[in-house]
């Protein structure tokens, strides 16, 4: 899971950003079809989201930049899926790692403009950091609401049962507009439901029961990393 934010936005002026330099260093920018960027940790925590801003001057003269930010708090608990990105990883200590870009033009700069640590410190953007928090406690409150409809079932149901008790939960829950926890849920009860039978019910429910730690190792991962640390 994660939060990623792309906009760019045409200008007349740049933006400049001042002030202690961050955490996060972009180096080494690679223009053109397959443009990269170097991003080191400098700091002795990992990194648990960033924002990167590349910018070009266009040829009427207008400024053109590609914000991206990334939210890896979650890849605690995720990057032990196969598959997934690196890109969505936390940065740790001292570590570099390229990043790919949209194709960028020559002359193009790369700047990280905020960073979020592993102990809640922020630095940088003030609107982005808000941003980044305001995201984190919708999805720790979304993957609660998922949390307390597993421990609503399957205390005291198994195999098919829990499956069919967590289908009318799941349906009842999302009457209202569905979250992507609360959706993922869903449709992972709906998947096992469809592989069960007498002779794998057994196995379709430890699967079940993994999956529920999963979603509550993600919640604990949210609660944890949604209060920002007071300077």
């Amino acid at each position: 899971m994660r939060f990623l934010i792309t906009s760019i936005v045409f200008a007349c002026v740049v933006a400049c950003l001042h002030g202690a330099e961050l955490p996060v260093v972009a180096s080494h920018l690679v223009t053109g079809p397959n443009s990269h960027v170097d991003l080191t940790n400098t700091s002795n925590q990992p990194v648990t989201a960033w924002t990167l801003v590349v910018t070009t001057m266009e040829k009427d003269g207008r400024t053109h930049r590609a914000t991206e930010t990334i939210d890896a708090y979650l890849s605690e608990v995720t990057r032990e899926f196969s598959g997934m990105s690196d890109k969505v990883d936390r940065l740790l200590p001292g570590q570099t790692r390229e990043i790919a870009l949209e194709p960028a033009a020559t002359g193009a700069t790369a700047e990280v403009t905020a960073v979020i640590l592993q102990d809640g410190t922020a630095l940088g953007d003030e609107e982005t950091i808000a941003s980044v928090f305001a995201h984190r406690a919708t999805e720790r409150d979304q993957l609660h609401e998922v949390v307390n409809v597993f421990e609503s079932v399957l205390p005291s149901a198994q195999g098919v049962a829990a499956l069919e008790g967590l289908k009318r939960a799941f349906a009842v829950q999302g009457a209202q507009k569905e979250s992507a926890a609360h959706q993922s849920a869903r449709e992972a009860v709906d998947a096992y439901l469809q592989r069960a039978t007498p002779a794998t019910a057994d196995a379709i429910d430890q699967l079940l029961r993994k999956y529920a730690d999963i979603v509550r190792r993600e919640y604990d991962l949210a609660e944890k990393h949604s209060h920002r640390k007071a300077p």
